[in-house]
């Protein structure tokens, strides 16, 4: 794609001729009409030579971000990728769209690892994909200094975050990019990094004049719902009644649960599959192709799988226990809905995750600043599945980013829950950690209200305090869920460089004041859920059902040729668009979303043939032919 000259490095491209060649490449190589949210100002800054942090939502188009570049830039673009899975993944689907890709890994045998190498030298990659470990190794970091690099982009930068959900220590030895290889930019990419999170990426990387793209963590496509907890199993097959048919993912936290829930899900008629780490290697691999290449797999996994998998497809992400935190929450949840179409996220809670979970903050290695930490992510979970207001609007609140109103696409939106006047109640509490000095965690607050002469209590004199026992109408637990209902909606902050301890902010007075009321939410009984009316072919009418399975049944047997899943070769998107249009010429079909030059070269002809099969009446002996019917 790019010019390949002698010189290691290369030197800045000119911007205005650059976002035309830009549009140019997205148009004919991947069969975009534009650019989406700050891809195109991502692109000029990385292809003029300049380093970036990009933030955008799952499914938000990063990898467009240093795809194009590496493309316009003279050289070879190296990204950081943490999985073998995602190498491979992403590889096949840039070699359908024509673009040099390879990768190294353990996965390839020495013989085609030696002809990757070759192709390297000899300049024939656009694209080379590697994990960090095999990056840092001294002979590939020797091998990168002896060609033309046209940028590094590191993947999944959040990894680098010690205190983050997803930490990789591989990803710590990065910085030495900035050292040997000056002058080459770099781009760090992520979909979950709150502010503090961004800063140890730019700081651990070594990047400190990147350019900061953040475009903000909404999936207005994404439904969540949270429900309470009763008969775990029950609930889940309740949801997914009226999902029958669509991929999906459903989490659980511990391997034997994952395996229980599949067989269970399996003996009601359901194509679910189990993957942990404890499975076999090869039955993992089998049954993540199987997500990956055919319709309708459910997979039941523990968050061993998932990072990375570019499915676009996948209609829902469903918890049956409590994630860690919210950005792991945010995550998984993430992998539904990439295509932008109608996905769900769907959550049931008990106390008994709550537990388990703090047994397993305890229970672990981790220092003492971590698990505090831990801790503090764990309540504000907790309090978000609590909350009474707009579900979407606190999510974006929780990483920095606000929404102007209500979503009109959660559960609380769509049934607001019950409430009751909590404004006492929180008073007390309010002022409880006024009078205790603002220096100590819920715990010992909730001794104080209760009335409770602990040791801590009686050692600090916090017995003779005004608000000692004046709580002790309310259990522990109610209290606890009074704290997370006041943290998540900004009454409370929870410090976790001070053990958790929580402190006042200015949205407290007015309520300490009596100026105003608030409302807390009221435990209910778990709902079956309601019949989903939203399908992934929700757009089309009956009289369109043939052609869209003749055309799902062409791609499948192409792709079953080419040895990738399905929508490597076209997303459910593009099938649609053959449908509605239904084009005639490769000048037509080349114009849809999704077609590019190389795909229109590669499947066109066996597309049309089918669109004109349904235009000559052929339409339902096509659907048997083609199905096997």
């Amino acid at each position: 794609m790019g010019r390949r000259d002698a010189a290691p490095y290369s030197s800045p491209v000119n911007s205005s001729p650059v976002i035309e060649r830009a549009r140019e490449l997205l148009r004919t190589v991947y069969g975009y009409p534009g650019f989406r949210g700050r891809q195109e100002d991502v692109v000029r800054t990385v292809t003029e030579g300049r380093d970036a942090l990009v933030l955008m939502p799952t499914g938000g188009g990063k990898s467009l971000c240093y795809q194009l570049p590496a493309l316009l830039r003279d050289g070879v673009g190296v990204v950081v990728s943490p999985l073998i899975a995602l190498m491979q993944d992403q590889v096949a689907a840039l070699r359908q769209l024509g673009v040099r890709a390879s990768f190294l890994n353990s996965s390839l045998p020495p013989r085609e690892q030696a002809e990757v190498i070759g192709d390297l030298a000899a300049g024939r990659l656009d694209l080379l994909y590697l994990a960090p470990e095999r990056l840092l190794q001294d002979e590939t970091l020797e091998l990168l200094g002896t060609v033309r690099l046209a940028l590094i982009a590191i993947d999944e930068a959040h990894c680098v975050s010690q205190w983050g959900h997803d930490f990789r220590q591989d990803y710590l030895g990065l910085h030495v990019l900035n050292e040997r290889f000056p002058g080459v930019p770099r781009i760090a990419l992520t979909a979950t990094a709150d502010a503090r999170t961004r800063e140890e990426i730019v700081g651990r990387l070594r990047l400190p004049r990147a350019a900061r793209f953040v475009s903000g963590f909404d999936r207005p496509n994404i439904r969540y719902a949270v429900h309470a907890k009763a008969d775990a199993g029950r609930q889940l097959v309740d949801f997914l009644e009226a999902r029958r048919g669509c991929a999906g993912i459903v989490y659980a936290m511990t391997r034997r649960r994952v395996e229980d829930t599949a067989r269970m899900l399996a003996e009601r008629g359901f194509d679910a599959l189990p993957y942990h780490a404890g499975l076999p290697s090869d039955v993992r691999a089998r049954h993540q192709e199987r997500f990956l290449r055919e319709d309708g797999v459910v997979m039941v996994a523990t968050i061993a799988f998932g990072m990375g998998i570019d499915k676009p497809d996948v209609r829902f992400v469903a918890h049956i226990d409590l994630p860690k935190s919210v950005e792991s929450y945010y995550q998984e949840t993430g992998r539904a809905g990439r295509d932008d179409e109608p996905a769900d996220a769907w959550m049931i809670y008990g106390l008994q995750d709550v537990v388990r979970l703090a047994q397993m903050v305890e229970q672990s290695e981790a220092d003492d600043a971590r698990k505090r930490i831990e801790r503090v992510r764990l309540d504000a979970l907790l309090g978000w599945c609590e909350i009474t207001e707009c579900r979407r609007r606190a999510l974006l609140q929780y990483f920095g980013d606000d929404l102007p109103e209500d979503c009109g696409n959660c559960d609380i939106c769509l049934e607001p829950p019950r409430t009751w006047d909590g404004t006492v109640e929180a008073q007390k509490l309010l002022s409880c950690v006024y009078r205790t000095g603002q220096r100590f965690g819920a715990g010992h607050v909730i001794d104080v209200l209760r009335g409770k002469e602990t040791e801590k209590v009686l050692a600090r004199r916090h017995e003779r305090l005004s608000t000692f026992g004046i709580g002790t109408d309310f259990a522990d637990t109610q209290w606890r869920s009074i704290v997370r209902q006041l943290i998540v909606q900004g009454y409370l902050r929870s410090d976790p460089e001070r053990f958790g301890a929580l402190s006042l902010t200015r949205k407290s007075r007015p309520l300490l004041r009596g100026d105003e009321r608030i409302l807390l939410r009221e435990d209910a009984s778990p709902k079956r859920p309601a019949k989903v009316t939203r399908k992934p072919d929700y757009d089309l009418g009956p009289e369109d059902l043939p052609l869209w399975e003749a055309l799902r049944a062409r791609r499948q047997e192409l792709a079953a040729a080419a040895d990738v899943p399905p929508y490597v070769v076209f997303h459910d998107t593009t099938l649609r668009e053959m449908v509605r249009v239904k084009p005639a010429s490769t000048q037509e079909l080349l114009a849809l979303h999704g077609v590019g030059e190389a795909k229109l070269e590669r499947y066109g002809a066996a597309f049309l043939e089918v669109l004109a099969d349904f235009r000559a009446g052929g339409g339902e002996e096509s659907v048997q032919d083609l199905t096997g019917g």
